[in-house]
């Protein structure tokens, strides 16, 4: 027997006491007792009865429930659990709103603690946000393959290979991302994206470095006391990166010991740990005569405000004819460590603020050779200011 339908009226749903109310074909009204009302299906599948909601009233109005509940009947009559289509088309529904674009804001979200100063310089998020997202950023990420990869990347893979790789990398980690979510992705996409591209032509160039045997003549000649002078004294008097040296800070020294926090250390896994520098008796000179332009307990400020640029220091250099750049003092300060003394390799990669060892041995690892570096960093400055 065919069971009656569309018994319900609009004006009798919209003046209904509390109760439920069937329309008929499983269709039904619950109006409850604090006011409130839903539509819900009643319908067998498989051999069980299945109950699913259409939605609260007024919003869906009667029209609209007999409509969905006329869809839902229909999958039940080709032997499909409408529950179970409806999750899926939620789940498929949610992939499709999945851009690139949010996608890679909550990859960036999930690891800003593992990123110096969590993040906030940008250059994580950058080389997506400049070369990536502005073609992509709205694409669903479901959608992404290696094609649209390799057009995105194409007009930077020679020229500017360095970024190119890093957006490849931040790329790869989004569609991992993405996958975590729960987001049907194609994981080898980049690394399809990368046979289409083809070896990249560009090699990456080290930065020019100053031969440690001419570091002593230019170290020298910085004789007429202005910040730019002092700061590159001290920048190759301790060989570390020119970051933490122009924000160089007063209550950062004591006595010989200059302490950089954690967070201003670049790529240092050890994240939660300062970096103690040993400052030889020419660095403390050098720190002595810089007091006479502290400003707001920096060091090294500029002409207007803030901290000196790595950029004045580099002009500096320029100008004077020369192609080295400051960050190159490193380098100059590792060759001379490696041609001239027997100092082990942990040590000397250790003055350099770099991790050396794997995991475990760091973890057992609990001295930072402070003694050691300081009679190195000693031998340094002897070096660097021998006549």
């Amino acid at each position: 027997m065919v069971r009656a339908r569309n018994k319900l009226s609009a004006a009798a749903v919209k003046s209904a006491e509390p109760g439920k109310y069937s329309d008929g074909g499983g269709l039904w009204f619950h109006k409850r007792a604090d006011g409130g009302a839903q539509w819900f299906l009643r319908v067998h599948v498989h051999g069980r009865r299945r109950e699913m909601g259409l939605g609260s009233y007024p919003a869906v109005s009667l029209k609209e429930a007999r409509e969905q509940s006329e869809h839902f009947r229909a999958q039940v009559r080709q032997g499909l659990d409408p529950i179970k289509q409806r999750e899926k088309e939620a789940r498929d529904a949610v992939r499709r709103l999945h851009v690139l674009r949010d996608v890679a804001l909550d990859a960036f979200e999930s690891r800003k603690a593992e990123l110096k100063g969590d993040g906030l310089a940008g250059r994580w998020f950058s080389p997506l946000e400049l070369h990536v997202l502005p073609k992509l950023g709205q694409v669903p990420v479901a959608e992404i393959d290696q094609t649209d990869i390799r057009d995105t990347l194409a007009p930077i893979w020679h020229t500017k290979a360095d970024t190119a790789r890093k957006a490849m990398n931040r790329l790869s980690i989004c569609l991992r991302h993405a996958a975590a979510l729960g987001l049907e992705v194609d994981l080898q996409a980049t690394d399809k994206a990368k046979a289409l591209l083809g070896k990249q032509r560009h090699t990456v160039q080290n930065v020019p470095a100053l031969p440690w045997q001419d570091v002593p003549t230019f170290y020298q000649s910085l004789t007429d006391g202005s910040v730019t002078h002092l700061a590159l004294r001290l920048l190759i008097l301790s060989a570390v990166r020119s970051r933490p040296l122009r924000f160089l800070h007063l209550d950062q020294i004591d006595g010989n010991i200059w302490t950089i926090p954690a967070e201003a250390m670049k790529g240092r896994k050890d994240a939660t740990r300062d970096f103690r520098v040993p400052l030889s008796s020419e660095a403390l000179r050098v720190i002595d005569q810089a007091s006479a332009h502290e400003r707001d307990g920096f060091l090294f400020p500029s002409v207007r405000k803030g901290v000196i640029s790595d950029a004045t220091m580099a002009r500096m250099m320029e100008r004077r004819g020369m192609v080295e750049r400051p960050h190159g003092f490193r380098s100059s300060f590792r060759d001379w460590v490696a041609e001239t003394t027997t100092t082990p390799h942990e040590i000397a990669e250790t003055c350099l603020g770099h991790v050396s060892g794997g995991s475990v041995e760091r973890a057992y690892r609990r001295t930072d050779y402070f003694d050691q570096r300081s009679e190195l960093m000693e031998l340094w400055a002897l070096t660097v200011t021998r006549a």
